[in-house]
């Protein structure tokens, strides 16, 4: 069976980690100083953003202990290490994202049908601490978000946490100079739809890999059809693609030979089959099973 695996290098690992940690400390400063705020204004607002800014706390964590993870190397009880760790990172934070915002919603209902007065001012100081926090926080894990599933989930966390605090500096506006104080259950309500606009997409993306789903970069008919160009392979069937975490996609499939070829010829044809699937779909791992002969279904996917 042929195996091939081309490497990646993570010299910007101990950033993304200390970029992380710096976040988490802001995120720490501003919930504390917005539940005391929310309480003693009596801001719901305040109060769902401190909420928000909390849940980015545990979201942070769980990023930062994934990145840790995810630099620990293999063994023979975990073979592919914690490969797997930024990937379910972020696929908590998207659900996290998703649950604080109908948390929200439901509480926005319930204020709507009861505004009460606000300490404005406070609302309006704190928030605009949250958006100077949050602001830096963004533009520390604005690079890494690119790149890395892990790091767009508390990138995504972060920049929704400034969205709803610019939200909440309006609303304490409206409030202090026209006195309209069921604008903060709105604003909260906008809080809500927002983050499960920015959440779902992220939900699904990590969903699909966790599901071993084949990548959306991958077609799967054209890699077929290009391999049997290559002589003197007859078919290719029983084909597995899917996606480890960011930087690794595998390619598992049988390749059936038109005739009984020696195992140095298999290796010069494996070599083709994994220069054509990394440099045109960026599949970096290929495992190939060869036969000749063989009664088994001769399928491009097959269900075991």
């Amino acid at each position: 069976m042929g195996h091939h695996h081309h490497g990646h290098a993570h010299s910007h690992d101990n950033i993304k980690g200390r970029n992380l940690l710096i976040s988490i400390l802001l995120n720490i400063a501003i919930t504390v100083s917005q539940v005391i705020g929310g309480i003693i204004s009596g801001s719901l607002a305040l109060l769902s953003d401190a909420l928000h800014n909390f849940s980015d706390v545990l979201s942070l964590i769980i990023s930062y202990i994934a990145t840790i993870l995810g630099k620990r190397k293999a063994s023979s009880l975990k073979t592919f290490g914690y490969k797997r760790a930024e990937i379910m990172a972020a696929f908590v934070n998207a659900a996290t994202l998703v649950v604080v915002a109908i948390i929200l919603m439901i509480e926005a209902t319930e204020r709507l049908m009861e505004p009460k007065e606000i300490a404005s001012n406070l609302v309006i100081w704190l928030s605009l601490v949250g958006i100077l926090a949050n602001g830096f926080s963004v533009l520390l894990l604005k690079k890494n978000a690119k790149e890395n599933m892990n790091m767009k989930s508390a990138y995504l966390h972060l920049l929704t946490d400034m969205m709803a605090s610019v939200a909440v500096l309006i609303g304490g506006l409206l409030m202090k100079f026209f006195q309209v104080y069921w604008v903060d259950a709105v604003l909260t309500m906008a809080i809500g739809v927002y983050l499960i606009y920015m959440g779902y997409d992220l939900l699904k993306e990590s969903t699909k890999v966790l599901m071993l789903f084949t990548p959306k970069s991958v077609d799967i008919k054209e890699i077929v059809e290009s391999i049997c160009t290559i002589e003197p392979i007859k078919n290719v069937h029983h084909v597995h693609i899917w996606q480890l975490n960011e930087e690794e996609i595998h390619l598992e499939a049988h390749v059936d030979f038109k005739k009984d070829i020696k195992l140095s010829e298999f290796d010069e044809i494996l070599e083709k089959i994994e220069e054509h699937v990394y440099y045109k779909h960026g599949i970096n791992h290929v495992n190939i099973q060869p036969e000749f002969d063989k009664c088994d279904s001769k399928n491009v996917i097959v269900q075991d």
